[in-house]
């Protein structure tokens, strides 16, 4: 049967790469633990179940809801005008998404004819480049790199690949990457948007998660954001709703508009329990993140500090969910993922699965508990690949 020629732009992902090799070596170890995939170990706060579950019983609850609930739409208002400022018409300039990934990948079918260019974070979350494909349009990726904060240098953009731009994705706090974005760096992207006529779209799903209380920025929150850009953000990752697929797109209302009208062509809206939780959950979840965010920064603290211990020094990351690693020196990002499994059971990410720049780094997730990281750091040291690393510290 003939598939569609943007079909090729399509492969099966890494995680499914790693899943069959795994399976391939699973006589090797007893114990494996999986540091690859980004989704939250912990169940949602009992009062998000208790909602759930209450909203579901009633009888009237399984019609379509066609679109975002009002109480949803005003609940992500009042969670912006409290978290960071910035204050949303709940009618014209917020609407639902199921789950982030379905508004970046649809995004660039709404805004980006077959090629334009789209500007892309490298490394990034594949689901941009996802996006692109299906709209037919060209990427250009910006390298992220750690002299430069891991932010993308604007100035090196071509000019005529500016011009050629319709959309920009902006990912911070990132995945892979865990760089969090300056105010000043935001304030750049506003000017540089303006002067090209650019969406920006930033990718904010690991706002929540920050640490030693280094809150991240709202690119909303900076002044002329809303002129040029929407922010998306979905309950998966802050508040451990991964599988319920609920989350806001909000900003510019012209986007908005365009957007709703798009979506009203491809889905029915989400459950109404599921809103009416997730409306819940932003009024009152400000309790849950705290704690969420000290776990992590225990989970990181943990893993970090014992990846230093035998030898592999990594950058401590200041939000997210992940650990950004420079690999030893002699490894491919992918053939280093391949020795962790085969000699410690330990499944990280190649970070060239993340874009060109992704390469000599894994991304290593924190989703584990501490002492089951303290058992990886342990498993990573008897394989004896990081002695020479250590013995170089001595």
């Amino acid at each position: 049967m003939k598939k569609a020629k943007r079909m090729n732009a399509f492969s099966a992902s890494i995680f499914a790469e790693l899943t069959a090799y795994r399976q391939k070596q699973r006589h090797l170890h007893d114990e494996w633990i999986d540091l690859s995939v980004g989704s939250p170990d912990l169940p949602p706060a009992p009062f998000v179940r208790e909602a759930i579950a209450r909203y579901a019983n009633e009888p009237n609850a399984y019609g379509y809801t066609l679109k975002g609930i009002r109480e949803f739409h005003e609940a992500v208002a009042d969670y912006y005008r409290t978290a960071h400022g910035v204050v949303l018409d709940p009618e014209t300039e917020v609407t639902y998404v199921i789950g982030s990934q379905d508004g970046l990948v649809h995004l660039p079918m709404v805004f980006a004819d077959p090629g334009d260019v789209i500007l892309l974070p490298d490394p990034g979350y594949p689901a941009y480049a996802a996006g692109v494909a299906m709209a037919e349009a060209m990427p250009y990726f910006l390298p992220l790199r750690e002299e430069n904060s891991f932010l993308p240098d604007l100035r090196a953009i071509p000019e005529d690949i500016a011009k050629r731009a319709a959309i920009m994705f902006l990912n911070f706090p990132g995945n892979p990457v865990p760089a969090v974005a300056t105010e000043s760096f935001y304030r750049e992207v506003v000017e540089f948007a303006k002067r090209y006529d650019i969406l920006v779209v930033s990718d904010f799903a690991y706002g929540e998660l920050y640490y030693d209380g280094n809150k991240p920025v709202s690119f909303l929150s900076v002044p002329g954001a809303k002129d040029v850009g929407v922010e998306i953000n979905s309950l998966s990752k802050s508040y451990n709703m991964a599988g319920c697929r609920v989350g806001y797109l909000c900003g510019n209302a012209e986007v908005i508009r365009a957007f709703a009208e798009f979506k009203s062509n491809l889905d029915y809206g989400i459950f109404w329990p599921l809103q009416k939780a997730a409306a819940e959950v932003l009024r009152h979840g400000a309790g849950f993140c705290a704690q969420s965010r000290m776990m992590y920064q225990a989970r990181r603290d943990v893993l970090v500090d014992g990846l230093a211990d035998i030898g592999w020094t990594v950058d401590r990351p200041q939000a997210g969910m992940f650990v950004w690693a420079k690999i030893p020196d002699g490894w491919t990002s992918l053939s280093f993922a391949k020795a962790l499994i085969d000699q410690a059971g330990v499944v990280v990410t190649p970070g060239h699965a993340f874009g060109p720049s992704g390469e000599g780094y894994v991304r290593i997730a924190l989703v584990q508990p501490e002492e089951v990281l303290r058992r990886a750091v342990a498993k990573l040291k008897a394989t004896g690949l990081f002695a020479s690393l250590a013995a170089d510290r001595r």
